[in-house]
């Protein structure tokens, strides 16, 4: 895909930046600059309250935040009948990238995993591979998640939506 492409392709998304660190939010938001809009939230409620009333094309959210963690905010968002975007594209931010969370992470229905800090191009690679190859979603018990890259031991609860 050519670079042209590509930023035309960011131009057109609109993005939540859900992190309780207002420098974090800053930096990610100059790694976006080019986006058509960017909302950020210092929380998990205000995050939901965000994502429900701009209805982005991207949920960016941090593991921990205040009140509500990153966790929470998506299995809100990826419960169906309860929240308007269950397929949301969602990238999850962590500081540490410990193997059960990340595991953890993608059972909750995150598309994309990233350990901070990250780095303008892993982003802007990570949001390519969402809006140019976006996944199926499919329901895993009372959730929706996105289908995942490879053959994983999921059991019968997988269904395809």
């Amino acid at each position: 895909m050519s670079v042209s492409a590509v930023e035309q392709a960011i131009e057109s998304l609109v993005v939540v930046i859900a992190d309780s660190n207002p420098y974090t939010r800053k930096l990610t938001r100059s790694m976006l600059m080019q986006a058509k809009s960017i909302y950020e939230a210092g929380d998990g409620v205000a995050a939901l309250d965000t994502v429900r009333s701009v209805a982005p094309d991207v949920l960016i959210v941090n593991w921990e935040l205040p009140g509500m963690d990153g966790r929470e905010v998506v299995r809100t968002v990826r419960a169906p009948g309860v929240f308007p975007k269950p397929n949301l594209p969602i990238i999850m931010l962590s500081e540490m990238g410990r193997r059960s969370q990340v595991q953890e992470a993608l059972r909750l229905g995150v598309h994309e995993f990233l350990i901070k800090p990250i780095s303008p191009k892993i982003l802007q690679q990570r949001l390519m591979n969402i809006i140019m190859h976006p996944r199926p979603m499919v329901r895993a018990g009372q959730y929706y998640i996105p289908l995942p890259r490879r053959r994983v031991e999921m059991n019968e609860w997988l269904q395809v939506v």
